[in-house]
């Protein structure tokens, strides 16, 4: 049985009347889980809709739509929890895929494919900064595959790509995503 991702802690600050105070201190409220991959979870932390994003009179920002991908101009923030591959494995297939890119708000992302080398293969129009906060992942691309652990860093630019985790123990990546063009 796979263990339940724990909650992902949101700490909101605002500077009112010049002086900064929190308003929000408790787990994100916006968690998407994918129902074919018991254990994954994607907890959306923050989102803007234009770059430079504007820091005074916004209190919350999880009432625009869910996406993988950030609104035109803007960024998402979340934290991702994989749980192991063998968990799932041999269980998935075009149908789970596509339930859970919608889910997620982008099934135009999926390049699912019976010929890929990973069912959940994406492609975004993002530039993504992803950080392995624990546990060790692989990050599988069209031609090659690359392992991280925790501490490792990935700038994802717009690539046809997936998360694999081929350990026994849940990994945890940060993803700061910003709208990016070709």
């Amino acid at each position: 049985m796979t263990e339940q991702p724990r909650p992902v802690r949101r700490i909101v600050v605002v500077d009112g009347n010049e002086r900064s105070k929190c308003i929000a201190d408790g787990p994100s409220p916006d968690v998407r889980t994918d129902p074919a991959r018991p254990g994954f979870a994607a907890t959306r932390i923050w989102v803007t809709d234009r770059t430079p994003a504007r820091i005074q009179g916004v209190r919350e920002s999880l009432d625009m739509p869910h996406a993988l991908e950030p609104p035109p101009g803007g960024s998402v923030c979340r934290v991702v929890t994989f749980p192991p591959d063998a968990a799932w494995k041999g269980k998935v297939g075009a149908p789970e895929v596509r339930t859970y890119f919608q889910a997620m708000g982008s099934p135009g992302a999926s390049t699912y494919s019976g010929k890929a080398p990973h069912p959940y293969m994406q492609k975004t129009r993002t530039l993504d900064f992803c950080l392995v906060l624990e546990g060790e992942i692989t990050l599988v691309l069209d031609t090659e595959e690359v392992h991280l652990r925790a501490g490792d860093t990935v700038v994802q630019r717009g690539t046809n790509h997936a998360w694999s985790n081929r350990s026994d123990q849940p990994c945890v990546i940060a993803f700061s995503s910003h709208d990016a063009r070709f």
